[in-house]
Protein backbone atom coordinates (compact mmCIF):
# COMPACT_ATOMS: atom_id res chain seq x y z
CA UNK A 1 0.00 0.00 0.00
CA UNK A 2 1.50 3.15 -0.81
CA UNK A 3 1.78 5.49 2.04
CA UNK A 4 -0.53 8.44 2.76
CA UNK A 5 0.72 11.88 3.73
CA UNK A 6 -1.08 13.38 6.75
CA UNK A 7 -1.92 17.20 6.28
CA UNK A 8 -0.67 19.42 8.98
CA UNK A 9 -4.21 19.86 11.50
CA UNK A 10 -5.85 22.64 13.12
CA UNK A 11 -6.75 22.82 16.82
CA UNK A 12 -10.15 22.26 15.74
CA UNK A 13 -9.55 18.71 14.07
CA UNK A 14 -6.22 17.54 15.51
CA UNK A 15 -6.22 14.07 17.41
CA UNK A 16 -2.71 14.44 18.17
CA UNK A 17 -0.62 15.77 20.91
CA UNK A 18 -1.34 19.35 20.99
CA UNK A 19 -4.98 18.76 21.37
CA UNK A 20 -4.41 16.50 24.10
CA UNK A 21 -1.83 18.74 26.00
CA UNK A 22 -4.48 21.98 25.25
CA UNK A 23 -7.27 19.70 27.27
CA UNK A 24 -5.46 18.17 30.00
CA UNK A 25 -5.30 19.98 33.32
CA UNK A 26 -1.61 21.03 34.84
CA UNK A 27 0.65 18.46 36.17
CA UNK A 28 3.80 18.72 38.07
CA UNK A 29 5.00 15.74 35.59
CA UNK A 30 5.02 18.07 31.75
CA UNK A 31 7.58 15.49 30.18
CA UNK A 32 6.12 12.83 30.78
CA UNK A 33 2.84 13.52 30.00
CA UNK A 34 3.91 15.23 26.76
CA UNK A 35 5.52 11.79 25.84
CA UNK A 36 2.55 10.15 26.60
CA UNK A 37 0.63 12.56 24.30
CA UNK A 38 2.56 11.84 21.88
CA UNK A 39 3.20 8.14 21.95
CA UNK A 40 -0.85 7.75 21.88
CA UNK A 41 -1.43 9.92 18.49
CA UNK A 42 1.38 8.63 16.86
CA UNK A 43 -0.04 7.58 13.31
CA UNK A 44 1.12 4.04 11.89
CA UNK A 45 1.24 3.16 7.88
CA UNK A 46 -1.27 -0.13 7.72
CA UNK A 47 2.03 -1.64 5.79
CA UNK A 48 3.66 -4.10 8.03
CA UNK A 49 6.78 -2.75 9.67
CA UNK A 50 6.91 0.71 9.33
CA UNK A 51 5.40 4.28 10.25
CA UNK A 52 4.28 7.18 8.68
CA UNK A 53 6.26 10.56 9.82
CA UNK A 54 3.44 13.36 9.11
CA UNK A 55 4.05 16.18 7.59
CA UNK A 56 6.36 19.17 9.68
CA UNK A 57 5.86 22.72 9.12
CA UNK A 58 8.89 22.86 10.50
CA UNK A 59 11.78 20.88 11.83
CA UNK A 60 12.29 23.16 14.84
CA UNK A 61 9.80 25.84 16.74
CA UNK A 62 11.70 28.24 18.88
CA UNK A 63 9.31 29.76 21.24
CA UNK A 64 10.57 33.22 22.49
CA UNK A 65 12.69 35.78 20.45
CA UNK A 66 14.85 37.01 23.05
CA UNK A 67 18.60 36.71 22.13
CA UNK A 68 18.94 33.24 23.47
CA UNK A 69 16.13 31.80 20.97
CA UNK A 70 17.80 33.84 18.03
CA UNK A 71 21.17 32.87 18.43
CA UNK A 72 19.55 29.26 18.53
CA UNK A 73 17.93 29.79 14.99
CA UNK A 74 21.05 30.62 14.05
CA UNK A 75 22.86 27.84 14.63
CA UNK A 76 19.99 25.95 13.42
CA UNK A 77 19.31 27.21 10.09
CA UNK A 78 23.29 27.32 9.13
CA UNK A 79 22.87 23.37 9.63
CA UNK A 80 20.02 23.21 7.00
CA UNK A 81 17.51 22.83 9.48
CA UNK A 82 14.00 24.86 8.89
CA UNK A 83 13.45 26.57 12.32
CA UNK A 84 10.31 29.05 13.08
CA UNK A 85 10.72 31.44 15.81
CA UNK A 86 7.45 32.63 17.74
CA UNK A 87 7.26 35.88 19.96
CA UNK A 88 4.53 37.05 21.85
CA UNK A 89 5.53 40.78 21.82
CA UNK A 90 4.74 42.87 18.54
CA UNK A 91 8.56 42.91 18.50
CA UNK A 92 11.84 40.86 19.26
CA UNK A 93 14.41 41.08 21.92
CA UNK A 94 12.46 40.62 25.23
CA UNK A 95 14.04 42.69 28.12
CA UNK A 96 16.74 43.83 25.55
CA UNK A 97 14.16 45.91 23.84
CA UNK A 98 14.90 49.34 22.99
CA UNK A 99 12.31 52.40 23.19
CA UNK A 100 12.13 54.90 20.59
CA UNK A 101 10.51 58.13 22.03
CA UNK A 102 11.15 61.40 19.71
CA UNK A 103 14.57 60.64 18.53
CA UNK A 104 15.97 58.92 21.47
CA UNK A 105 16.65 55.33 22.01
CA UNK A 106 15.86 54.12 25.67
CA UNK A 107 16.60 50.77 27.66
CA UNK A 108 14.62 49.03 29.49
CA UNK A 109 17.30 47.43 31.50
CA UNK A 110 20.33 48.41 29.98
CA UNK A 111 22.44 45.36 31.38
CA UNK A 112 26.40 46.24 30.54
CA UNK A 113 28.48 44.26 28.03
CA UNK A 114 31.97 43.94 27.44
CA UNK A 115 34.44 44.02 24.35
CA UNK A 116 36.56 40.74 25.99
CA UNK A 117 33.09 38.86 25.95
CA UNK A 118 33.53 36.17 23.44
CA UNK A 119 30.64 35.38 22.59
CA UNK A 120 30.11 38.67 20.71
CA UNK A 121 32.47 37.81 18.27
CA UNK A 122 31.48 34.14 18.36
CA UNK A 123 28.07 34.35 17.90
CA UNK A 124 26.65 33.85 14.33
CA UNK A 125 25.13 37.01 12.89
CA UNK A 126 26.27 39.61 15.25
CA UNK A 127 29.51 40.04 13.58
CA UNK A 128 27.98 43.53 12.42
CA UNK A 129 27.62 43.88 15.70
CA UNK A 130 28.58 47.92 16.49
CA UNK A 131 29.65 48.37 20.53
CA UNK A 132 30.46 51.57 22.07
CA UNK A 133 32.89 52.02 24.56
CA UNK A 134 32.86 53.76 27.89
CA UNK A 135 35.64 55.22 29.09
CA UNK A 136 38.68 52.94 30.27
CA UNK A 137 37.52 51.85 33.75
CA UNK A 138 34.75 53.83 36.12
CA UNK A 139 34.33 56.96 37.49
CA UNK A 140 33.47 57.15 40.82
CA UNK A 141 32.29 59.44 43.32
CA UNK A 142 33.20 60.09 46.63
CA UNK A 143 32.70 62.42 49.22
CA UNK A 144 31.72 64.92 46.39
CA UNK A 145 34.52 64.14 44.14
CA UNK A 146 35.22 62.17 41.18
CA UNK A 147 38.07 59.41 40.85
CA UNK A 148 38.57 57.32 38.05
CA UNK A 149 39.05 53.59 38.80
CA UNK A 150 39.57 50.26 37.05
CA UNK A 151 41.76 49.49 33.52
CA UNK A 152 43.40 51.61 31.51
CA UNK A 153 42.66 52.45 28.00
CA UNK A 154 43.82 49.54 25.50
CA UNK A 155 43.65 46.73 28.69
CA UNK A 156 43.23 44.03 27.67
CA UNK A 157 44.08 41.28 29.81
CA UNK A 158 46.42 40.59 33.05
CA UNK A 159 48.99 43.28 31.38
CA UNK A 160 46.54 45.94 31.24
CA UNK A 161 44.72 45.31 34.78
CA UNK A 162 48.53 44.94 36.30
CA UNK A 163 50.03 48.35 34.21
CA UNK A 164 46.77 50.41 35.57
CA UNK A 165 47.63 49.43 39.79
CA UNK A 166 51.10 50.08 39.32
CA UNK A 167 50.29 53.36 37.76
CA UNK A 168 48.27 53.99 40.75
CA UNK A 169 50.72 52.40 43.03
CA UNK A 170 54.01 54.64 41.31
CA UNK A 171 52.18 57.36 41.82
CA UNK A 172 53.33 60.68 43.78
CA UNK A 173 52.04 61.88 47.26
CA UNK A 174 50.81 65.48 48.45
CA UNK A 175 52.83 65.82 52.36
CA UNK A 176 48.49 66.29 53.12
CA UNK A 177 48.07 62.55 51.59
CA UNK A 178 51.14 60.86 53.16
CA UNK A 179 49.95 61.99 56.23
CA UNK A 180 46.29 61.18 56.03
CA UNK A 181 47.55 57.79 54.61
CA UNK A 182 49.45 57.03 58.03
CA UNK A 183 46.33 58.17 59.72
CA UNK A 184 44.01 55.64 57.50
CA UNK A 185 46.65 53.28 58.56
CA UNK A 186 46.23 53.89 61.66
CA UNK A 187 42.54 53.29 61.82
CA UNK A 188 41.89 56.53 62.81
CA UNK A 189 38.84 57.79 60.92
CA UNK A 190 39.41 61.08 59.12
CA UNK A 191 37.92 64.62 59.62
CA UNK A 192 34.87 66.50 58.22
CA UNK A 193 36.18 67.99 55.48
CA UNK A 194 38.91 66.61 55.27
CA UNK A 195 39.83 62.87 53.68
CA UNK A 196 42.42 60.49 54.80
CA UNK A 197 44.01 58.41 52.06
CA UNK A 198 46.85 57.45 49.97
CA UNK A 199 48.24 57.89 46.59
CA UNK A 200 47.89 60.90 43.90
CA UNK A 201 46.72 61.05 40.44
CA UNK A 202 48.31 58.77 38.18
CA UNK A 203 50.64 59.49 35.53
CA UNK A 204 51.52 57.54 32.63
CA UNK A 205 54.47 58.23 30.04
CA UNK A 206 53.80 61.26 27.61
CA UNK A 207 50.16 61.87 29.44
CA UNK A 208 50.28 63.13 32.52
CA UNK A 209 47.03 63.17 34.49
CA UNK A 210 47.36 65.64 36.70
CA UNK A 211 44.17 67.35 38.73
CA UNK A 212 43.77 71.29 37.38
CA UNK A 213 44.39 74.31 40.05
CA UNK A 214 42.21 75.30 41.75
CA UNK A 215 39.65 75.38 44.87
CA UNK A 216 38.38 72.46 46.12
CA UNK A 217 35.09 71.85 44.63
CA UNK A 218 33.64 70.10 47.24
CA UNK A 219 35.01 72.59 50.55
CA UNK A 220 35.93 75.15 48.27
CA UNK A 221 39.18 75.19 50.12
CA UNK A 222 42.77 74.61 48.30
CA UNK A 223 44.93 72.00 49.01
CA UNK A 224 47.83 74.08 52.07
CA UNK A 225 50.74 72.41 50.30
CA UNK A 226 49.93 72.66 46.78
CA UNK A 227 47.28 75.17 45.80
CA UNK A 228 45.53 72.70 44.12
CA UNK A 229 42.63 70.32 45.42
CA UNK A 230 43.37 67.70 47.96
CA UNK A 231 44.51 64.48 45.01
CA UNK A 232 44.59 62.38 48.18
CA UNK A 233 40.70 62.15 48.71
CA UNK A 234 39.06 59.18 47.43
CA UNK A 235 36.63 56.43 48.10
CA UNK A 236 39.47 54.36 48.54
CA UNK A 237 41.23 55.65 50.66
CA UNK A 238 38.81 57.49 52.85
CA UNK A 239 37.09 56.20 56.37
CA UNK A 240 34.34 54.01 54.58
CA UNK A 241 36.29 50.78 56.29
CA UNK A 242 32.24 49.66 58.11
CA UNK A 243 30.00 47.12 56.69
CA UNK A 244 28.40 46.93 53.53
CA UNK A 245 26.51 50.45 52.97
CA UNK A 246 28.17 52.35 55.77
CA UNK A 247 29.66 55.76 54.59
CA UNK A 248 31.79 58.54 56.16
CA UNK A 249 30.87 60.33 58.66
CA UNK A 250 30.39 64.23 57.79
CA UNK A 251 31.76 66.27 54.98
CA UNK A 252 30.76 67.54 51.80
CA UNK A 253 29.01 65.37 49.21
CA UNK A 254 27.43 63.22 52.17
CA UNK A 255 23.90 64.11 51.97
CA UNK A 256 20.92 62.00 51.19
CA UNK A 257 19.00 60.91 48.12
CA UNK A 258 17.23 64.37 48.56
CA UNK A 259 19.90 66.54 48.82
CA UNK A 260 19.83 69.37 46.03
CA UNK A 261 23.43 69.76 44.64
CA UNK A 262 27.19 69.27 45.71
CA UNK A 263 28.58 71.70 48.09
CA UNK A 264 29.72 74.81 46.23
CA UNK A 265 33.15 76.38 46.03
CA UNK A 266 34.33 79.58 48.17
CA UNK A 267 32.73 83.50 46.92
CA UNK A 268 34.73 84.63 44.37
CA UNK A 269 36.09 81.68 43.28
CA UNK A 270 34.91 80.38 39.36
CA UNK A 271 31.40 78.45 38.62
CA UNK A 272 31.42 74.88 40.23
CA UNK A 273 32.93 72.66 37.82
CA UNK A 274 33.38 68.70 39.26
CA UNK A 275 37.05 68.02 39.07
CA UNK A 276 38.12 64.13 38.09
CA UNK A 277 41.14 63.00 39.21
CA UNK A 278 42.86 60.49 36.74
CA UNK A 279 43.47 57.23 39.05
CA UNK A 280 42.12 56.65 41.96
CA UNK A 281 43.68 56.66 45.34
CA UNK A 282 43.20 52.86 46.68
CA UNK A 283 45.03 53.23 49.50
CA UNK A 284 48.47 52.65 50.76
CA UNK A 285 51.11 50.95 48.66
CA UNK A 286 50.34 47.76 50.00
CA UNK A 287 46.78 48.30 49.41
CA UNK A 288 47.38 48.75 45.78
CA UNK A 289 49.63 45.84 45.22
CA UNK A 290 46.90 43.61 46.89
CA UNK A 291 44.33 44.87 44.07
CA UNK A 292 47.49 44.70 41.58
CA UNK A 293 47.80 41.04 42.09
CA UNK A 294 44.19 39.90 42.40
CA UNK A 295 43.02 41.31 39.47
CA UNK A 296 46.03 39.85 37.76
CA UNK A 297 44.63 36.88 38.67
CA UNK A 298 41.26 37.41 38.06
CA UNK A 299 42.17 38.34 34.32
CA UNK A 300 44.88 35.88 33.71
CA UNK A 301 42.89 32.77 34.86
CA UNK A 302 40.94 30.60 32.38
CA UNK A 303 37.47 30.71 33.51
CA UNK A 304 37.37 26.81 34.80
CA UNK A 305 39.70 27.36 37.35
CA UNK A 306 37.20 30.85 39.03
CA UNK A 307 34.48 27.97 38.29
CA UNK A 308 36.39 25.51 40.67
CA UNK A 309 36.84 27.69 43.56
CA UNK A 310 34.29 27.30 47.03
CA UNK A 311 31.38 28.83 46.19
CA UNK A 312 30.12 32.13 48.62
CA UNK A 313 27.73 35.19 48.59
CA UNK A 314 29.96 37.54 46.78
CA UNK A 315 29.86 39.90 49.46
CA UNK A 316 31.07 37.10 52.00
CA UNK A 317 34.08 35.91 49.34
CA UNK A 318 35.03 39.26 49.44
CA UNK A 319 35.23 39.95 53.00
CA UNK A 320 37.93 36.96 53.19
CA UNK A 321 39.82 37.79 50.45
CA UNK A 322 42.55 39.96 52.02
CA UNK A 323 41.75 43.06 50.35
CA UNK A 324 41.65 46.02 52.54
CA UNK A 325 37.81 47.83 53.29
CA UNK A 326 38.51 50.67 51.81
CA UNK A 327 38.89 48.77 48.61
CA UNK A 328 36.24 46.80 48.97
CA UNK A 329 33.17 49.13 49.80
CA UNK A 330 34.81 51.78 47.51
CA UNK A 331 35.48 50.03 44.63
CA UNK A 332 34.80 46.39 44.43
CA UNK A 333 31.27 46.58 46.15
CA UNK A 334 30.06 49.52 43.69
CA UNK A 335 31.54 48.00 40.90
CA UNK A 336 29.82 44.36 41.57
CA UNK A 337 26.68 45.75 42.20
CA UNK A 338 26.75 47.42 38.42
CA UNK A 339 27.94 44.59 36.88
CA UNK A 340 25.65 41.76 38.38
CA UNK A 341 22.31 44.28 39.21
CA UNK A 342 22.64 42.85 42.48
CA UNK A 343 23.13 45.84 45.14
CA UNK A 344 23.35 43.29 48.25
CA UNK A 345 25.93 41.17 46.54
CA UNK A 346 24.07 37.53 47.22
CA UNK A 347 24.78 36.55 44.28
CA UNK A 348 27.84 33.47 43.33
CA UNK A 349 31.16 34.41 44.22
CA UNK A 350 32.03 32.38 41.00
CA UNK A 351 29.66 34.67 38.88
CA UNK A 352 31.25 37.51 40.68
CA UNK A 353 34.73 36.55 40.05
CA UNK A 354 33.98 35.89 36.23
CA UNK A 355 32.24 39.52 36.21
CA UNK A 356 35.43 41.29 37.48
CA UNK A 357 37.65 39.17 35.32
CA UNK A 358 35.90 40.34 31.99
CA UNK A 359 36.09 43.71 33.72
CA UNK A 360 39.88 43.67 33.89
CA UNK A 361 40.17 42.37 30.17
CA UNK A 362 38.49 44.91 28.14
CA UNK A 363 36.25 47.74 28.21
CA UNK A 364 32.36 48.24 29.22
CA UNK A 365 30.32 49.07 26.33
CA UNK A 366 26.78 49.14 24.99
CA UNK A 367 25.28 48.45 21.81
CA UNK A 368 25.13 51.17 18.85
CA UNK A 369 21.57 52.15 18.33
CA UNK A 370 20.35 50.87 22.05
CA UNK A 371 20.19 47.20 23.44
CA UNK A 372 17.80 46.13 21.08
CA UNK A 373 20.18 46.42 18.51
CA UNK A 374 21.29 43.46 19.83
CA UNK A 375 18.04 41.21 18.96
CA UNK A 376 17.58 43.12 16.07
CA UNK A 377 20.72 42.31 13.99
CA UNK A 378 20.20 38.76 14.65
CA UNK A 379 16.53 38.42 13.59
CA UNK A 380 17.35 40.75 10.61
CA UNK A 381 19.90 37.99 9.55
CA UNK A 382 17.70 35.13 9.83
CA UNK A 383 15.55 33.54 7.00
CA UNK A 384 13.32 35.45 5.35
CA UNK A 385 10.06 34.46 7.49
CA UNK A 386 11.77 32.82 10.26
CA UNK A 387 10.27 34.96 13.25
CA UNK A 388 7.19 35.86 13.94
CA UNK A 389 5.73 38.41 16.25
CA UNK A 390 2.53 38.82 17.74
CA UNK A 391 1.63 34.73 18.34
CA UNK A 392 1.04 33.97 21.80
CA UNK A 393 1.87 29.68 22.45
CA UNK A 394 -0.52 28.33 24.48
CA UNK A 395 0.89 25.26 25.13
CA UNK A 396 3.86 23.05 23.55
CA UNK A 397 4.52 19.51 23.03
CA UNK A 398 7.90 17.36 21.79
CA UNK A 399 6.50 17.74 18.62
CA UNK A 400 3.89 20.29 18.37
CA UNK A 401 3.30 24.05 19.57
CA UNK A 402 -0.28 25.21 20.29
CA UNK A 403 -1.13 29.58 19.65
CA UNK A 404 -3.79 31.34 20.95
CA UNK A 405 -5.12 32.17 17.76
CA UNK A 406 -3.12 30.65 14.71
CA UNK A 407 -3.76 27.36 15.62
CA UNK A 408 -1.57 24.17 15.74
CA UNK A 409 2.28 24.18 14.51
CA UNK A 410 3.80 20.87 14.21
CA UNK A 411 7.63 20.23 14.16
CA UNK A 412 10.16 17.65 15.07
CA UNK A 413 11.43 19.62 18.18
CA UNK A 414 10.47 22.56 20.41
CA UNK A 415 13.09 24.82 21.79
CA UNK A 416 11.15 27.00 24.64
CA UNK A 417 13.59 30.19 24.54
CA UNK A 418 11.42 32.73 27.09
CA UNK A 419 12.29 34.16 30.17
CA UNK A 420 12.15 31.64 33.42
CA UNK A 421 8.21 32.58 34.41
CA UNK A 422 6.90 32.21 30.93
CA UNK A 423 9.07 28.97 30.64
CA UNK A 424 7.25 27.37 33.69
CA UNK A 425 4.20 28.43 32.84
CA UNK A 426 4.50 26.51 29.80
CA UNK A 427 5.85 23.41 31.50
CA UNK A 428 4.67 23.76 35.15
CA UNK A 429 7.44 22.26 37.06
CA UNK A 430 10.79 24.04 35.64
CA UNK A 431 12.50 26.20 38.67
CA UNK A 432 11.62 30.30 38.67
CA UNK A 433 14.53 31.64 40.41
CA UNK A 434 14.13 34.96 42.40
CA UNK A 435 14.82 38.50 40.19
CA UNK A 436 16.68 41.31 40.44
CA UNK A 437 14.55 44.78 40.28
CA UNK A 438 16.20 47.33 38.42
CA UNK A 439 14.70 50.98 37.08
CA UNK A 440 16.29 52.94 34.91
CA UNK A 441 15.35 56.59 34.48
CA UNK A 442 15.88 58.41 31.11
CA UNK A 443 16.76 62.27 31.46
CA UNK A 444 17.25 65.16 28.75
CA UNK A 445 18.94 68.14 28.49
CA UNK A 446 21.04 70.66 26.38
CA UNK A 447 23.66 71.61 28.64
CA UNK A 448 24.90 67.51 29.49
CA UNK A 449 27.48 66.99 32.50
CA UNK A 450 30.86 67.36 31.52
CA UNK A 451 31.64 62.86 32.82
CA UNK A 452 32.03 62.72 29.10
CA UNK A 453 31.81 58.91 28.21
CA UNK A 454 32.38 57.86 32.07
CA UNK A 455 30.32 55.16 33.37
CA UNK A 456 30.13 56.90 36.51
CA UNK A 457 29.08 54.82 40.14
CA UNK A 458 28.19 56.57 43.24
CA UNK A 459 31.13 54.54 45.62
CA UNK A 460 29.19 56.92 48.59
CA UNK A 461 25.89 54.85 48.19
CA UNK A 462 24.39 58.02 49.53
CA UNK A 463 21.24 57.53 47.27
CA UNK A 464 19.41 55.31 45.16
CA UNK A 465 20.84 55.86 41.91
CA UNK A 466 23.71 52.85 41.56
CA UNK A 467 25.50 54.19 38.02
CA UNK A 468 24.79 56.65 35.77
CA UNK A 469 26.16 57.95 32.48
CA UNK A 470 25.48 60.61 29.38
CA UNK A 471 24.42 58.02 26.91
CA UNK A 472 24.67 60.09 24.39
CA UNK A 473 28.35 60.82 24.52
CA UNK A 474 29.23 57.13 24.62
CA UNK A 475 27.02 56.54 21.78
CA UNK A 476 25.55 59.64 19.63
CA UNK A 477 23.03 57.58 17.93
CA UNK A 478 20.78 57.17 21.26
CA UNK A 479 19.54 61.29 21.17
CA UNK A 480 18.53 63.49 18.64
CA UNK A 481 21.23 66.50 17.48
CA UNK A 482 21.54 68.91 20.44
CA UNK A 483 20.16 67.10 23.22
CA UNK A 484 21.90 64.57 25.73
CA UNK A 485 20.65 61.42 26.96
CA UNK A 486 21.52 60.82 30.90
CA UNK A 487 20.16 57.03 31.97
CA UNK A 488 20.58 56.17 35.38
CA UNK A 489 20.08 52.94 36.69
CA UNK A 490 18.30 51.95 40.46
CA UNK A 491 18.58 48.82 41.38
CA UNK A 492 16.63 47.27 44.03
CA UNK A 493 12.48 47.78 44.74
CA UNK A 494 12.65 51.84 43.58
CA UNK A 495 12.00 54.76 46.38
CA UNK A 496 8.94 56.60 46.58
CA UNK A 497 8.58 59.60 44.44
CA UNK A 498 11.33 58.23 42.78
CA UNK A 499 12.30 60.98 39.89
CA UNK A 500 12.85 63.81 43.05
CA UNK A 501 15.37 61.39 44.61
CA UNK A 502 16.62 60.65 41.86
CA UNK A 503 17.50 64.19 40.37
CA UNK A 504 18.34 65.23 44.13
CA UNK A 505 21.22 62.41 43.64
CA UNK A 506 21.96 62.85 40.17
CA UNK A 507 22.46 66.84 41.27
CA UNK A 508 25.34 65.68 43.51
CA UNK A 509 26.86 63.00 41.36
CA UNK A 510 27.33 65.29 38.19
CA UNK A 511 27.81 68.49 40.26
CA UNK A 512 25.43 70.30 38.26
CA UNK A 513 21.40 71.53 38.68
CA UNK A 514 19.09 68.82 37.87
CA UNK A 515 15.64 71.14 38.34
CA UNK A 516 15.60 72.10 34.41
CA UNK A 517 16.34 68.34 33.16
CA UNK A 518 13.32 66.79 31.32
CA UNK A 519 12.53 62.72 32.30
CA UNK A 520 11.98 61.19 29.31
CA UNK A 521 10.87 57.82 30.46
CA UNK A 522 11.08 55.38 33.80
CA UNK A 523 11.16 52.14 33.23
CA UNK A 524 10.92 49.37 36.39
CA UNK A 525 11.43 45.68 35.49
CA UNK A 526 10.31 43.66 38.60
CA UNK A 527 11.98 40.71 37.16
CA UNK A 528 14.87 42.28 35.12
CA UNK A 529 17.63 40.07 36.32
CA UNK A 530 17.14 36.28 37.40
CA UNK A 531 19.38 36.21 40.61
CA UNK A 532 22.71 33.46 41.12
CA UNK A 533 22.78 32.96 44.61
CA UNK A 534 25.32 30.09 45.80
CA UNK A 535 25.08 27.17 45.00
CA UNK A 536 24.55 28.19 41.16
CA UNK A 537 24.61 25.99 38.46
CA UNK A 538 26.02 27.91 35.52
CA UNK A 539 25.26 24.88 33.15
CA UNK A 540 22.03 24.13 34.14
CA UNK A 541 20.49 21.60 31.51
CA UNK A 542 18.60 22.78 28.41
CA UNK A 543 17.58 19.51 27.36
CA UNK A 544 14.63 17.79 28.99
CA UNK A 545 13.64 15.34 26.28
CA UNK A 546 14.31 14.41 23.39
CA UNK A 547 12.31 17.09 21.32
CA UNK A 548 11.92 19.43 24.16
CA UNK A 549 14.64 21.70 24.96
CA UNK A 550 14.49 24.99 26.88
CA UNK A 551 17.38 27.71 26.97
CA UNK A 552 17.65 31.56 28.41
CA UNK A 553 20.25 33.20 30.90
CA UNK A 554 18.28 31.64 33.38
CA UNK A 555 20.06 28.18 32.56
CA UNK A 556 23.78 30.04 32.63
CA UNK A 557 24.84 33.22 33.79
CA UNK A 558 22.35 36.48 34.18
CA UNK A 559 23.86 38.33 31.22
CA UNK A 560 23.83 38.49 27.62
CA UNK A 561 26.87 36.27 28.04
CA UNK A 562 24.36 33.71 29.38
CA UNK A 563 21.73 34.06 26.96
CA UNK A 564 24.19 33.17 24.43
CA UNK A 565 25.48 30.36 25.49
CA UNK A 566 22.18 28.71 26.99
CA UNK A 567 21.32 29.21 23.04
CA UNK A 568 24.60 27.46 21.53
CA UNK A 569 23.90 24.87 23.74
CA UNK A 570 20.61 23.86 23.71
CA UNK A 571 21.28 24.22 19.81
CA UNK A 572 23.92 21.70 19.92
CA UNK A 573 21.24 19.68 21.51
CA UNK A 574 18.94 19.46 19.31
CA UNK A 575 21.14 19.01 16.22
CA UNK A 576 22.84 16.30 18.43
CA UNK A 577 19.59 14.37 18.86
CA UNK A 578 18.12 14.88 15.67
CA UNK A 579 21.56 14.39 13.85
CA UNK A 580 20.58 16.74 11.46
CA UNK A 581 23.08 17.73 8.09
CA UNK A 582 19.97 18.92 6.48
CA UNK A 583 16.28 19.71 6.24
CA UNK A 584 14.65 17.01 8.43
CA UNK A 585 11.03 17.19 6.76
CA UNK A 586 10.00 13.38 6.31
CA UNK A 587 6.83 12.22 4.34
CA UNK A 588 8.01 9.22 3.85
CA UNK A 589 7.86 6.01 5.50
CA UNK A 590 10.96 4.54 7.64
CA UNK A 591 11.72 1.56 8.90
CA UNK A 592 10.15 0.40 12.13
CA UNK A 593 13.12 -0.79 15.09
CA UNK A 594 13.09 -4.24 15.22
CA UNK A 595 13.24 -6.13 18.98
CA UNK A 596 16.85 -7.13 19.59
Amino acid sequence: MRPVCVRALSLRDCPGPAAALASTPNSGNPDGRLMGAARRHRPRNLEEGHVLEPVYQADVVVVGAGVAGLSAAHRLTSQGVSTVVLEAAPGVGGRMATEKVDGFRLDRIGQLLSVACPELRLAPGLDGLALRSFAPGVLLHSEGRHHRAGAPAGAGGARGALHAVRALASAPRSGRAARAARAGRAGRAGRAGALPGAGGPSQSPGRPLRAPSGPDPATGRPDPATGRPDPAAGPLGGPAEGPLGSRAAGGPGSGGAGASGPARPAAGSPAPTRRTRAGAPLGSAVDQARLSAALTRLAAAPPERLLARPELPAGQALAVRGLPARTLDGFLRPLLATLLCDPDLTTSSRCADLALRSFARGRLCVPEGGAGALPELLAGRLPPGTVRTGVRVTSIATNAVVTAEHGVLRCRAVLLATDARAAAELLPGLRVPDFHQVTVVHHTTDEPPATGTALLLDADRGGPVAHTAVLSDVDPSRAPAGRALISSTVLGPPPPDLDRVVRGRLARLYGTGTSHWETLAVHHTAEAVPAMRPPHDLRRPVRLLAGLYVCGDHRDISDVRGALRSGRRASEAILADLGASGSMHRAEPRPAAHAA
